[in-house]
């Protein structure tokens, strides 16, 4: 069951967050919900396409790697940052490893791309889960 809460606190902070089990259909279900609040916050569209690519990414790791019941999306927009944050009560466990030509292309890749797009990215793992942390700049 998914639990949704949104509040709009000043006109330059936003947060809004959503809740849900950590299975593959959670992946689409909480990128339409990152895409909506984007929209209703006008966020610019190369802005949504690279929201929607991170979570996307932060998501699925969730789903594959963190063996946790659920997994939790805090979107925040804070003057010209949207703050993208993932979290789940998991402990990561690591995939095999696959025989490739570049290892990148096997091990990473999706943290590499959310990188790539994020002008800040920070992974932290404890005892009580892992927390992923992607902030994207707006244009002024």
């Amino acid at each position: 069951m998914s639990t949704p809460t949104a509040t709009a606190t000043a006109i330059t902070c936003r947060t809004a967050s959503l809740r849900t089990s950590t299975e593959p259909s959670s992946v689409p279900e909480l990128r339409q919900f990152a895409r909506a609040v984007a929209q209703e916050w006008g966020v610019p569209g190369e802005v949504d396409e690279a929201l929607a690519l991170i979570v996307t990414e932060l998501v699925a790791n969730a789903v594959r790697h963190s063996g946790s019941p659920e997994v939790a999306l805090l979107l925040s927009v804070t003057g010209l940052v949207l703050t993208v944050e993932v979290r789940d009560r998991g402990h990561w466990r690591a995939r095999a490893r696959r025989r490739c030509a570049e290892d990148t292309a096997c091990n990473g890749r999706g943290l590499q791309l959310v990188a790539a797009y994020a002008s800040v990215c920070e992974v932290s793992r404890t005892r009580s889960g892992t927390r992923v942390v992607a902030e994207l700049r707006l244009a002024a």
